[in-house]
């Protein structure tokens, strides 16, 4: 049996850091996707009376998205790069995404080249919810490159401190603002997840074994959230008054709605801010009334949204209390 010294016995991979550009980006929590792949092209050739000759060669490569979880202990340039996604700038990273050992140490790198979000997913937030929250980044990448460090490169990819920040932030730990209803809102149970995407277009050029990804137009999602039905009065008469029954012909006299989303650590204290614009009500549904349940009623508020953006305010504390 090999010692527990030997640099090739094998790891469990349950540390994971983000880096861009050369510079650290932050841990993370899950990784998935990044494989390469090729299309297996098929040739057959028939010249008279002989059997069918096939032959066949590869295709052109293709990596697929990188799907990354990631909480609190993710750093500036990370939330720099959802900020100008969420702006419509087109950033582009080089980047690795570094596996740590159970001691911290580096044991295998993925490499991967002009990176662009694609998609960014704002997770589910619930007043009842104690558990940590994380934001998901699909990125679609041009190139992937694995490898893996058996020696170890001795480099050490993160520290308790950044472990314990990582789920500094929880689902109930949030606050929920929308213009000209600032004492309705005080209650917000619950906001659904809702994700931005960006559409992405493959430009095939000669010369060039794969393709070059270029963004196009971003959708901006639906945002939902519930309030209990003792404050849902303003919403309803809001949208009786002004928007789907009596609809107004002269569009200036219709003011958009505005509002934010703040994310709140264990130490009470602002992280980051997603505040969204150009909204309005588009349907309120009550919840099913039953007479078994001893739940509070709420109602569920749906607005359109037309853009939204990302505003990263400081470091979470470092704390899981």
């Amino acid at each position: 049996m090999p010692p527990v010294t030997n640099p090739n016995r094998t790891y469990s991979a349950a540390h994971f850091v983000l880096a861009l550009d050369g510079a650290d980006a932050g841990l993370l929590r899950s990784i998935e996707g990044g494989n390469a792949r090729t299309d297996v092209m098929t040739y057959n050739i028939n010249g008279g009376p002989a059997p069918t000759v096939r032959w066949r060669q590869l295709g052109k490569p293709k990596f697929e998205d990188i799907k990354i979880q990631a909480g609190m202990a993710a750093s500036k340039p990370f939330f720099d790069w959802i900020a100008d996604f969420m702006a419509g700038k087109a950033t582009r990273h080089d980047g690795a995404i570094i596996a740590g050992d159970f001691y911290y140490k580096e044991r295998a790198r993925r490499e991967f080249t002009a990176a662009l979000i694609k998609e960014f997913t704002f997770p589910k937030l619930d007043a009842n919810d104690k558990s940590p929250a994380f934001l998901t980044v699909a990125l679609t990448v041009e190139n992937v490159k694995f490898s893996t460090t058996t020696q170890g490169s001795g480099a050490t990819v993160l520290d308790q401190k950044r472990m314990e920040s990582q789920k500094a932030w929880k689902s109930c730990n949030f606050r929920f603002t929308l213009s000209g209803f600032e004492d309705s809102v005080r209650r917000v149970v619950k906001v659904d997840s809702f994700t931005v995407k960006q559409n992405i277009v493959e430009y095939h050029q000669g010369g060039i074994l794969a393709p070059t990804k270029t963004p196009t137009t971003i959708d901006t999602p639906n945002l939902t959230f519930y309030v209990p039905e003792a404050d849902a009065q303003p919403f309803i008469d809001h949208f009786t008054n002004d928007n789907a029954i009596a609809i107004k012909n002269d569009v200036k006299n219709k003011s958009a709605l505005h509002g934010s989303i703040t994310a709140i650590d264990n130490a009470l204290k602002d992280v980051f801010e997603v505040s969204f614009l150009g909204c309005d009500i588009f349907s309120i549904t009550p919840d099913r009334s039953d007479s078994t349940t001893e739940e509070i009623k709420l109602v569920k508020i749906e607005l359109y949204v037309e853009s939204m953006a990302f505003k990263w305010i400081q470091n979470p504390s470092p704390t899981t209390a």
